[in-house]
C-alpha cells in the first residue's frame, strides 16, 4: 500500500474528515486532499505529525511494502504537551555517543574473530 491509500485509511478508520485533519496538522483542506490523492507528499515534519495523531510508527506510512494496519486507529493520540524537546548540539552528540560505540563494538568482535582465527591456527 503506498502513502496517498494509508492516509485515505487512516483519516477514514479514526473518523476525521479532511477539514478535522487539516485543522490538527495545521495545513489546508487541500493539501490533505492532494496527500491522499497522491498529488502530493507531506514533508516529514508532518509525517511526523501524522504518526502522533494516529499512534503508528513512521515505518508504517513510508515504507510501502507495510501492508497491514495497526490495530485500532484512534485520533489525537499525540499529546504535544508530553513531547520533550531537544537541541540539535543534543541530538548531535547523542548521535556521536552511538557511532562511536558502535565502533568500539565492531572492534571488540574483529578481535574476537582474529583471536578465535589464531586459536584455530595454533591447534
Amino acid at each position: 500500500m503506498i502513502l496517498s491509500e494509508k492516509l485515505l485509511t487512516l483519516r477514514t478508520r479514526a473518523g476525521l474528515s479532511q477539514e478535522e485533519l487539516a485543522e490538527k496538522l495545521n495545513v489546508s483542506r487541500q493539501s490533505v486532499s492532494k496527500w491522499e490523492s497522491g498529488a502530493s507528499i507531506p514533508g516529514i515534519d508532518k509525517i511526523l505529525e501524522i504518526s502522533r495523531i494516529y499512534g503508528i510508527s513512521t515505518d508504517y506510512l513510508l515504507k510501502d511494502e507495510m501492508e497491514e494496519l495497526p490495530g485500532e486507529v484512534v485520533a489525537d493520540v499525540y499529546h504535544p504537551e508530553e513531547v520533550r524537546e531537544i537541541s540539535v548540539e543534543t541530538a548531535t552528540e547523542y548521535l556521536s555517543a552511538v557511532r562511536e560505540g558502535a565502533r568500539r563494538i565492531a572492534l571488540g568482535v574483529g578481535l574476537l574473530c582474529i583471536r578465535r582465527d589464531i586459536a584455530i591456527l595454533g591447534s
